[in-house]
């Protein structure tokens, strides 16, 4: 059975990504980020809950995420949940998710971490695919009692 690891995310940059640049030329960014959900409890109460999320990013993106990504944006994130073990500094194992991403595109108008107030302009290739732009819905076709003459390619 054919299976499906997608994760989506919209959130907050914990810090600056810290970004390596291999021998072979690839660059690795690594950088954390948070998603806020809120709601009422039952005593009528505001409960705001955060989760962290660990996103890697691979060559280009990677190269992206350096120049244009600094703590505080808001970022789109598209990949895969990986499993990562690894021993700790004290001889333990451990075990942690990691989202490598291979869609990132960074969402408002300014970069906020810039001197001044410089417009942003996200680069083109900010993502490996990047997702068509919505389209409002219209209908495909208006007649509906089978007469056959509508413009379907199928």
């Amino acid at each position: 059975m054919a299976g499906v690891n997608k994760v989506i995310l919209l959130g907050n940059l914990g810090s600056d990504p810290e970004v390596r640049h291999l021998e072979n030329g690839s660059a690795v960014a690594r950088f954390n980020i948070a998603t806020s959900e809120s709601y009422t409890n039952r005593n009528g109460e505001r409960v705001e809950q955060t989760e962290w999320h660990r996103i890697e990013l691979w060559d280009n993106l990677a190269k992206i995420a350096e120049q244009y990504l600094r703590k505080g944006n808001t970022v789109y994130i598209e990949g895969k949940l990986r499993t990562e073990t690894w021993v700790d500094k004290e001889g333990k194992q451990r075990e942690g998710k990691t989202v490598r991403a291979n869609t990132m595109q960074l969402v408002g108008g300014r970069n906020n971490s810039e001197a001044g107030n410089a417009e942003y302009t996200p680069a083109p290739a900010a993502q490996a695919s990047r997702p068509a732009p919505a389209k409002p819905a219209t209908p495909i076709a208006t007649d509906l009692g089978g007469s056959g003459d509508d413009d379907l390619p199928f």
